[in-house]
């Protein structure tokens, strides 16, 4: 039997963490541990110990933000190829295109739904 998928939340803010955890299990999708970071150090550090499947990162964050995390991922050759959907509010497609040039796997705009999520993910997950 294969183990669910588990995830990384990056967001510099608690609620929003909050947020997608209830939007996560909202979407029906059966997930195993699901862990937190504030900033893209904080991410490094979790992925550093643990076995990830799938990173959800804010862009804009401090110390580290999504960009910058996505950029470090792609150069590691152990998560090279980790899925990393990014969440924006970003009007402007310029973070969106970088992001996707960096390899971003997918994106999804503030605010959204647990459709919205569920649909994002599933093809991802179900891999």
């Amino acid at each position: 039997m294969k183990e669910p998928p588990s995830l990384l939340i990056v967001d510099d803010s608690t609620a929003i963490r909050k947020i997608l955890l209830r939007v996560l299990n909202q979407t029906g999708i059966t997930l195993g541990d699901v862990f937190e970071a504030g900033d893209g150090k904080e991410a490094l550090k979790v992925l550093e110990g643990k076995q990830i499947s799938l990173v959800l990162s804010d862009i804009n964050m401090p110390n580290m933000d999504g960009i910058e995390l996505l950029r470090t991922l792609r150069a590691a050759p152990q998560w090279k190829t980790l899925p990393v959907v990014l969440i924006t509010t970003e009007g402007g497609q310029g973070r969106v295109e970088e992001a996707a040039e960096l390899g971003a796997t997918s994106y999804v705009r503030k605010p959204f739904s647990a459709d919205q999520l569920r649909d994002k993910l599933a093809s991802l997950l179900a891999s």
